[in-house]
């Protein structure tokens, strides 16, 4: 059975087709990749303008409330939300809680904690993570041209941030913290969900694991949004609200989530190494930071990284 979200790629890759500019079908899940990291960059900026008015946790509330809502109707218009394996409900439960849930709280929580350097630096256990647990659970295979991508990626990423930017002080210790669990959370999804994605689609898989962890999500949002005017509250803001929900979490998931069903896990994870990259990118568009040496050598290495895990290895003839 044709996949839905199949043709919604293919139909936006053929615009660039008409457009003149050939991609091949294969190079689709990196192109989605690509867009999850662009819509993931654009967080920030419209988060920041957000969490001066709107607690932080309710923000979260609002991002998986909304996406949950937004995917249950999607999935309600092509077809039902029932699993064929009933295992699978609580499978996807429980990837929820790593991928979404955990993942978000611990994201937010340490974010609030720590500086933003400190967790851009810390992102680079992501990958590391994923091909580790990967590795284990017997869905990755540690090739040293993967391994060394990763390194080599990690690396720029550092050059980029610069380690002396960050502060580990004792103060900042417990948001530390929480934002490695947070990259573990999310390597224990990314590395483990291939299968039930493969298994039930990436469309039915990620609506039941956004409406599981809006069950949680929710009403702690909505407990924290208790002591906000939300009357008072401009309309901006709101419409950025809903640029959160939209396009910075139910876009790139769902993306992220197609894409893993057809390439590794470590690959999928590799990406976060381009967010650094992207953030730098929109600070020159809209705040006018200029480029310098380091950013364009930092830039080389992680590209040079991305480029060595998602290349495909050629067998060896006998």
């Amino acid at each position: 059975m044709t996949n839905s979200f199949s043709a919604i790629i293919a139909i936006r890759f053929s615009f660039l087709k008409l457009a003149g500019i050939k991609i091949d079908e294969k190079s689709y899940p990196i192109a989605a990749l690509l867009a999850v990291q662009l819509s993931f960059g654009s967080l920030p900026v419209v988060g920041k303008a957000v969490l001066t008015v709107i607690p932080a946790i309710a923000l979260v509330g609002f991002r998986v409330g909304i996406t949950a809502l937004i995917l249950l109707c999607f999935q309600r218009f092509r077809g039902n939300l029932r699993l064929e394996n009933s295992g699978d409900y609580w499978r996807l439960a429980l990837l929820s809680l790593f991928g979404v849930t955990i993942n978000q709280l611990l994201f937010v929580g340490g974010l609030s904690l720590t500086k933003a350097s400190n967790t851009s630096l810390l992102a680079v256990t992501i990958p590391i993570f994923t091909l580790s647990i990967g590795a284990i659970i017997g869905v990755e295979r540690l090739r040293t041209v993967k391994v060394f991508g990763i390194i080599l990626a990690a690396g720029g990423v550092i050059l980029l941030i610069d380690p002396r930017n960050a502060s580990f002080s004792s103060q900042r210790t417990l948001g530390d913290l929480m934002i490695v669990l947070n990259s573990l959370s999310y390597a224990i999804y990314v590395a483990s969900s291939k299968d039930i994605l493969l298994r039930n689609g990436a469309m039915k898989s990620i609506t039941w694991i956004f409406m599981f962890s809006a069950a949680i999500c929710v009403p702690l949002g909505l407990y924290s949004l208790s002591s906000v005017d939300i009357w008072a509250v401009e309309a901006l803001i709101w419409l950025f609200v809903l640029y959160a929900a939209v396009i910075a979490t139910t876009v790139p998931y769902l993306s992220n989530a197609w894409a893993l069903a057809r390439v590794n896990p470590s690959t999928v994870a590799v990406f976060v190494y381009l967010q650094p990259v992207i953030g730098f990118l929109m600070a020159v568009v809209f705040l006018g930071e200029s480029v310098g040496m380091n950013f364009i050598g930092a830039a080389a290495l992680i590209f040079a990284g991305v480029y060595l895990v998602t290349k495909k290895t050629r067998p060896s003839g006998n």
